[in-house]
C-alpha cells in the first residue's frame, strides 16, 4: 500500500451521507445555510420534485451540523 492508500485508509470510515427531505422552495436555503456552515457538510439535491437532497459530511462534523440543520427555520425529515 503507497502512502496516498494508507492516508485514504486512515478516513474510510469517516464519510457519512445523510439522506433528507423538505419543502421544495426550502432547498436551495439549506444548500445556502450548510455552505456557510464553515464546510461541516455538503448539500446535493437527489430528487427535485419531492424535495430530497443527500448531505455528504464526516462522523466527526455529523453532530455539529445535525443540530445546527435542525435549528433551521424549516421541517427537515431524516429518511
Amino acid at each position: 500500500m503507497n502512502s496516498l492508500e494508507q492516508k485514504s485508509a486512515l478516513f474510510a470510515d469517516s464519510d457519512v451521507l445523510v439522506k433528507a427531505r423538505l419543502n421544495r422552495a426550502e432547498m436551495q436555503m439549506l444548500d445556502k445555510l450548510v455552505e456557510g456552515l464553515d464546510h461541516l457538510g455538503i448539500v446535493t439535491t437527489t430528487n427535485k420534485e419531492l424535495g430530497e437532497v443527500m448531505i455528504q459530511t464526516t462522523k466527526y462534523c455529523w453532530p455539529d451540523l445535525k443540530k445546527a440543520i435542525e435549528n433551521m427555520p424549516f421541517e427537515i425529515e431524516f429518511i
